[in-house]
């Protein structure tokens, strides 16, 4: 009689989804899309985010490598200002402080601002150091041979700089993509978003911290992976040695 009325139970439990160690299927089931959109959001802001900021550090190594007066020192305080400064504080100066300045920006070109900001700072340091890592041999070669300084930036200097530098960009870009957990804080329904918004709501607090791990592994696993591909594929091409 126990061992049928265990049975039964357990049947009962698997009939209302849920399994043994207590996880819930129509959980899964019925809220994972919302993580889907969250997620699709999270990438949209972080692409753009990416994009911006290999551009300004891009432009933030070019004057650093060729000490641009006026304009160095101020890419300096921008580095370290960026760096030293959590990306929560900068969304929060972004998104509650400035309107009391009269300067309103919507939730996702906060995101962007504040991402491109954080981001720039840390590309600019790595394609710093592609550049910096570059031997002045070549550069006396390539000025010998006639190149003017834009040739010499464009077929010497960038893809062994770029090369180099492509282990850190890489890091960088996954950094970002991480980062985009603090967006909920500028309400912008990301997956950490819908995790605390549905644990609020339903109490079901391991099911979607597991679907919001499942979720960030899904979105940056595959990205990691590509990027090490390529850069294996660099390195055997002889680039950065």
């Amino acid at each position: 009689m126990t061992l049928f009325l265990s049975v039964s139970n357990q049947m009962d439990l698997i009939n209302e989804g849920t399994i043994l160690i207590g996880m819930d299927y129509l959980f899964f089931a019925k809220y994972a899309p919302l993580y889907y959109e969250g997620a699709l959001l999270a990438l949209n802001i972080a692409a753009i985010s990416v994009i911006l900021s290999i551009m300004v550090g891009l432009c933030c190594a070019c004057i650093h490598y060729y000490k641009v007066p006026l304009l160095k020192p101020s890419v300096s305080i921008y580095i370290e200002l960026s760096r030293n400064t959590p990306l929560l504080v900068q969304l929060f100066f972004l998104y509650f402080g400035l309107p009391k300045m009269g300067i309103r920006f919507e939730s996702e070109s906060c995101a962007i601002i504040a991402l491109t900001f954080l981001g720039g700072s840390y590309m600019s340091e790595a394609f710093r150091s592609g550049l910096e890592s570059i031997g002045k041999l070549q550069l006396e070669s390539g000025l010998s041979i006639g190149l003017n300084k834009i040739q010499l930036m464009r077929y010497v200097v960038l893809p062994q700089a770029f090369a180099i530098a492509l282990p850190a960009i890489g890091a960088n870009i996954i950094f970002l993509i991480k980062e985009t957990s603090m967006l909920s804080v500028v309400a912008l329904e990301d997956p950490m978003f819908v995790a605390k918004d549905l644990i609020g709501m339903n109490s079901d607090t391991k099911e979607a911290l597991l679907l919001l791990v499942v979720t960030y592994i899904v979105m940056i696993l595959p990205l990691s992976l590509i990027l090490t591909f390529i850069e294996k594929k660099v390195r055997h091409a002889g680039y950065g040695h």
